[in-house]
């Protein structure tokens, strides 16, 4: 596998930081390091009577790791996601990204860690109708700061790689759904994130069309990409490696992360 440019033990510089946090080392990843980890978290949501999401939930996700979090409704299984995304704080506990702990950043330091190290992908596709599929994904790369060329030409790689190279300048509307849910998971990847997180990705998907995302979202793991995926769908589930069940905003069950 080639090292994604920007990888590797190099200095970065993150738009956004604090002068303190903006210059960081990343030191090389081995295969199974920790790229994600909930430690003793907790989300509560004020109300009469206060609800609570998550009560200390504690997961480690690991480097080309394929999880599938389960779970019948209410169970806290998208508040994990969106905690563990950094689009929601934690009421207590700790979130690392790769060592580096995010729970306490500012919003602007939180965003360019999130936008390098995270990767997106909902049962909603949030395509804008009046760009097609390379501006579309290409508008994800806008926080990089890189020139114009460089965010397209990482787009068209991105969509080539999800079997879109033929549809590069299709609007939404000329797409299918499984076609707008690959250029979702192309936006996801574009940026080489450490971790992709999904929520029903194959939700709004016929059979066929979802077993394509389904393989897809799997093969990424080849990539040394982590994938944690929030679903109903058995098949989706049956494509990952480790399962993980929860109930009442507490994990119940947790078959174990792949040795690598």
């Amino acid at each position: 596998m080639t090292e994604p440019k920007g990888r590797g033990a190099a200095w970065t510089e993150e738009r956004g930081t604090s002068d303190e946090g903006r210059r960081r080392l990343e030191a090389p990843r081995r295969q199974g390091d920790t790229v994600l980890e909930l430690d003793g978290v907790s989300k509560a949501y004020l109300g009469s009577p206060p609800v609570t999401a998550l009560a200390a939930v504690h997961l480690r996700i690991h480097q080309a790791e394929r999880t599938a979090v389960l779970g019948p409704s209410g169970s806290g299984k998208t508040t994990l996601l969106h905690v563990a995304g950094t689009l929601e704080r934690p009421s207590s506990g700790r979130v690392m990204l790769s060592g580096q702990e995010v729970s306490a950043l500012s919003d602007a330091e939180l965003s360019a860690v999130r936008g390098r190290r995270l990767g997106f992908v909902f049962q909603q596709f949030y395509l804008l109708d009046h760009l097609d599929a390379v501006q579309n994904v290409a508008l994800g790369l806008l926080y990089r700061g890189e020139p114009a060329r460089d965010r397209r030409s990482a787009a068209v790689d991105a969509l080539d790689r999800v079997g879109l190279g033929h549809r590069l300048g299709h609007r939404p509307a000329q797409l299918s759904g499984g076609e707008r849910q690959r250029v979702a998971i192309a936006r996801a990847v574009a940026g080489h994130p450490d971790v992709v997180l999904a929520d029903e990705p194959t939700g709004n998907l016929d059979s066929v069309a979802g077993q394509q995302i389904i393989d897809l979202l799997a093969g990424l793991a080849a990539d040394g990409v982590a994938i944690v995926v929030v679903t109903h769908d058995p098949a989706v589930a049956a494509a990952m490696d480790r399962h993980v069940v929860m109930q009442d905003g507490r994990i119940v069950s947790d078959d174990g992360s792949v040795t690598p």
